[in-house]
């Protein structure tokens, strides 16, 4: 078999294009929300209820995911996920009422909660510890990029055919991607076109729980009552909110408070995942510069990013001092910027703090955890957006990210028995 050079960096690749395709199936109804709830005749509080029949299906099934993840393997775990999401969010087509839409989200939220413990295993199986971060911020960054290709691509679709054709688009091509990644993926172990010396470099550069080859996984009880695991549980409670409201919401903030039609939200409600796709690669080579240039260690480095992040995250608390949509659209931009940096960072110690049999379980209750936030945080917005309005619930995102650094600087301390690793020459 031919040899690929770097083929790590293929292999995150593939994930990175699952989450671009992941985000664009779940962004396509908030793009597309103005339309349809004019032609069903449905509420904002029932929109929110529906944003959050779908959080709340996703925050159950994460552990879930993971657990199967763990117990199936990336590769056959993650194509089985794949394939239903892509079928799922295909059948949003043929619903004729916000019910319906509502019981299909609930199961796309299901189908969809493997992304982010898919992405973290794969980048624990093919990166060493100095290049996680990096791997885990481009792969989060698809995250963004599905949703900067949501509002065009679904605005045309609506334009040129209906929004019944945009749900039928946006769920067909991640059809064609299962496909590819179950050719193409495997663990460096067991693939073919990978060299001895990149899978030397991978295995040296991991923490030996990392390529144990013991099965047995650490039962939940005991996750649950590590120290360790709440100092990333907690912050992801109160930072998630930030992101399921720039997700679901912004164009129907724009629709409401300033008017934008259809087109208008096409050419504006991308830009906060655009800088939200920044925070995640930029937020990716953070640890190594703080590592090379302030002599940090691992876990301190991942500290530091999540503190750049929760400041940044400042911005969108100000949106209730101006009236410009452009300065909020500004302030939203800064919010996805931060919120993706901060999140990153906490993705990445989870793989920092668990093992190889344990990372996707673990990762999946905190993302439970995390998203359980978000959907409380949806119901907050659907019951009060229409007494308060937008700005002080925006506020609100701020102070909890702001909570979070806090959480994470005073709870998480690394693990004792694991040796810091330090960097080894790339191949």
């Amino acid at each position: 078999m031919r040899i690929i050079k770097n083929l790590r960096w293929y292999m995150i690749g593939m994930v990175m294009l699952a989450t671009v395709l992941n985000y664009l199936a779940r962004n396509s109804l908030a793009v597309a929300a103005p339309t349809i709830m004019e032609e069903m005749h449905f509420t904002v509080q029932q929109y929110s209820y529906i944003d959050a029949i779908f959080k709340g299906c996703y925050t159950l099934t994460q552990p879930v995911a993971g657990y199967i993840l763990d117990l199936l393997g990336t590769k056959v775990g993650y194509l089985l996920f794949a394939i239903a999401w892509a079928v799922l969010n295909m059948a949003h087509a043929f619903a004729g009422s916000w019910v319906a839409l509502g019981i299909l989200r609930g199961a796309l939220g299901m189908a969809e909660a493997a992304v982010i413990p898919a992405g973290l295993k794969a980048s624990s199986e093919w990166f060493p510890a100095n290049e996680r971060p990096v791997a885990v911020g481009w792969f989060n960054a698809g995250a963004a990029i599905g949703g900067v290709l949501a509002p065009p691509l679904v605005a045309w679709a609506i334009m040129v055919h209906s929004w019944n054709f945009a749900f039928l688009l946006t769920g067909g091509v991640s059809l064609i991607w299962a496909v590819g990644w179950y050719k193409l993926y495997n663990t460096p172990d067991k693939h073919k076109n990978i060299s001895a010396e990149e899978r030397e470099y991978i295995y040296a550069g991991q923490e030996s729980r990392h390529h144990s080859s013991n099965k047995q996984k650490v039962p939940v009880s005991q996750l649950l009552k590590d120290s360790q695991f709440w100092g990333i549980a907690i912050p992801r409670f109160l930072a998630e909110p930030a992101w399921g409201t720039i997700n679901a919401w912004v164009p129907l903030f724009l629709y409401k408070v300033y008017g934008f039609d259809l087109k208008h939200i096409a050419m504006f409600a991308w830009m906060p995942l655009l800088f939200a796709d920044l925070g995640c690669v930029l937020g990716g080579y953070m640890p190594g510069f703080f590592q090379k240039h302030f002599g940090v260690t691992l876990i301190v480095s991942r500290k530091l990013v999540v503190t750049v992040g929760a400041l940044c995250m400042i911005g969108p608390g100000l949106i209730g001092l101006y009236h410009s949509p452009y300065f909020a659209i500004a302030m939203l931009c800064f919010g996805g910027f931060a919120h993706q940096t901060l999140s990153g960072a906490l993705i990445t110690l989870s793989s920092d703090l668990f093992g190889r049999n344990e990372v996707a379980t673990a990762n999946g209750l905190t993302g439970m955890i995390g998203w359980g936030g978000s959907t409380l945080f949806t119901l907050v917005v659907g019951a009060l957006v229409g007494i308060i309005g937008f700005s002080p619930l925006f506020l609100m995102l701020s102070i909890f990210e702001i909570t979070a650094m806090i959480i994470v600087w005073t709870v998480v301390k690394g693990r004792p028995d694991k040796k810091e690793l330090t960097p080894t020459p790339a191949v």
